[in-house]
Order: structure tokens, then sequence, then C-alpha cells
């Protein structure tokens, strides 16, 4: 899970048979910041249309989400009738792409799962020091 500008948030790793939707639940329960206060700013959750299904649309209501899924056989349109490109799926490509910079992640040498999500973690920590570190260096 990343924010808006493609920073992760939360991680969870299963088998790549597990649906995503299935993770949906534990990783919304993963969000290492905690949100603000959804009665003072609203939380939009973004998701594709593997979770048009009641259990993806709950799991986002349950964590104070307002959920943005696209329905199945829904096409999105512009004003002028014409299809559009699916917005913000670079974002969490973004955040892919920066872990495949990390070679303990990209081939994967930790055979563990607890171990390989320890790697995860620590090059999450790693990408968002950097940003912080670049965000303090740019005010001075």
């Amino acid at each position: 899970m990343t924010e808006g500008h493609g920073w992760p948030l939360a991680t969870r790793i299963a088998g790549a048979n597990v649906h995503d939707a299935r993770m949906l639940q534990d990783t919304l329960g993963a969000v290492v910041v905690k949100p603000p206060d959804p009665a003072r700013h609203r939380q939009h959750l973004c998701l594709d249309k593997g979770f048009d299904n009641p259990t993806g649309e709950s799991a986002a209501l349950v964590y104070g989400y307002r959920p943005h899924i696209r329905r199945i056989g829904e096409e999105r349109l512009d004003r002028h009738g014409r299809k559009t490109r699916p917005a913000r799926r670079w974002v969490a490509e973004r955040c892919l792409s920066w872990w495949n910079g990390c070679r303990s992640i990209l081939v994967r040498w930790a055979k563990h799962p607890d171990n390989y999500l320890a790697f995860i973690h620590f090059d999450s920590a790693l990408l968002w020091y950097r940003r912080l570190k670049l965000r303090n260096h740019v005010l001075r």
C-alpha cells in the first residue's frame, strides 16, 4: 500500500497464487503511520477492478477509508464520451521499481518469509529517510 506519491505505507507478502483482495484486510491493518482522524480528514483508497466485491469495500470502510473501486465492466469516459486512461496505477508501480533497486529484494536472497519482509521494511525505511532528507535539504 502506498500513499498518493508512491511512498510505501504498508507491506504484506503472500504466495503468487493468493489474490490481492484476500490480502487487503491484512495490508490495511499493517499501516505503520497512523492516518488522520477520519472525521476531520477524509481518507481515500483507490482500488482496481480486482477489489470489486463486498469484502474489498467493507475492509476499506472498517479502517475509515472511502473506497474508490472501478466496477467490473465499467469504462471510464471523459465528458466527450471518449475512453480515458486508468489514473494513478503508476503510483504503486513506482514503489515497486524503487524496491527493485535493492538487490536483496529483487533477487530474494532470503528464503524465509519473515527475513524477506524485514528486507522490504528496511528498504522502505531507507526510502522514507531519503525523502525526508531531501525535503529538509530543499527547505534550508
